[in-house]
């Protein structure tokens, strides 16, 4: 019995995570050996309005007990997105050390890229994030506020430990792909302190990994790269923030926001991973019933596949890629008109040889 802890948070998470929820039962019926108990967490914008904090002190702890956590979204218009996010998404990843954000970019059978003559085959990329350092390590201040001489700093902080571990785990991510490619992105023409230590380590690192094939680039550049010659990436690993910015833009190259997953992970296994979509909250089309619910179900497949249920991993992504090449159940942004009910359906009847 595999326990799950369910966050669905803010916005349109709880549809689409409710929505992942159900097509995970479904999927349970035909795996005889993935039995799953799901446990919800009320935690983000309501609870902070009823307790004056995105969740609660002992959450952490309460977390621990699971094997693994089921995330929506952190946000809401009506608080502050950096209370919202230090509240909920960073306090459980922090916390639970998930040091390693591991996101698959791939364009899925039936979907088109904004980039013209791009193919499947051309855009299949594996982006690893440093998750715990960097610009969001949480360190600075503010003084002065409402003065002239309002001050503020955050300070990037990285660590020779975080840096060479999540290199390290690129490292291997790369050599379990076919192409082995492992591509740096750092800023040390400008970062002269932080990012000069990361290329540093990275030169270290790669010496036990000879036969992956590196390459580094500057994160502008790297977006220039992405636009103009997708065929040529393979595994990326880059810092919090850069690896945060860059992903959005993979998502899009990818088609949409809506469909893309990410896992935060502790590859060392000591506490639970978590995976959500990346999307965020979306408040803008919360409870009109058009979420698109593809990146909770793409962010099953990695907690499926983190818990070694293999088979009924790949079970769901043929699901997925099922349903999104046939074209006869899409959401909006994906250029169809379903609703998340009619996704959910679909998925569901996928899932067990029925016809939808």
């Amino acid at each position: 019995m595999y326990k799950i802890a369910v966050i669905p948070g803010d916005g349109i998470g709880p549809e689409v995570i409710n929505s992942g929820v159900e097509v995970l039962k479904a999927l349970s019926k035909t795996e005889p050996n993935l039995n799953i108990e799901f446990t919800t967490f009320d935690w983000g914008g309501d609870y902070f309005r009823k307790n004056g904090e995105m969740m609660p002190e002992s959450g952490v702890e309460q977390l621990k007990e699971y094997d693994t956590i089921y995330f929506g979204s952190a946000g809401d218009p009506d608080i502050p997105d950096h209370v919202t996010l230090w509240g909920l998404r960073l306090k459980i990843c922090q916390g639970l050390d998930q040091y390693a954000n591991l996101r698959p970019v791939r364009l899925l059978p039936g979907i088109n890229s904004p980039l013209r003559d791009v193919s499947e085959k051309d855009i299949d990329w594996s982006f690893i994030r440093e998750n715990s350092e960097g610009e969001y390590s949480g360190i600075g201040g503010r003084s002065h506020k409402g003065y002239s001489h309002d001050t503020s700093m955050d300070i990037t902080l990285f660590t020779r430990k975080g840096v060479e571990r999540i290199q390290k785990f690129a490292f291997e991510i790369a050599r379990s792909r076919p192409r082995k490619l492992l591509t740096l992105v750092t800023k040390s023409n400008a970062q002269r302190h932080g990012m000069v230590m990361w290329d540093e380590i990275f030169e270290e690192v790669s010496q036990d990994y000879r036969d992956v094939t590196t390459d580094k680039m500057l994160v502008d550049a790297m977006t220039t790269r992405m636009v103009l010659d997708p065929k040529s990436i393979d595994t990326v690993v880059a810092s919090n923030l850069h690896a945060d910015i860059l992903t959005d833009l993979a998502a899009s190259l990818s088609g949409s926001m809506g469909i893309a997953p990410t896992g935060n992970l502790d590859p060392d296994k000591r506490h639970p991973s978590m995976f959500e979509p990346i999307h965020g909250s979306a408040f803008d089309i919360m409870g009109k019933g058009i979420a698109n619910p593809i990146g909770s179900y793409w962010s099953s497949v990695m907690m499926l596949e983190s818990l070694g249920e293999i088979s009924a991993s790949k079970r769901l992504m043929s699901a997925i890629e099922k349903l999104t090449s046939e074209k006869k159940i899409l959401p909006k942004d994906l250029g169809g008109s379903s609703s998340s009910i009619e996704i959910t359906e679909a998925m569901i009847n996928i899932i067990l040889g029925k016809n939808y």
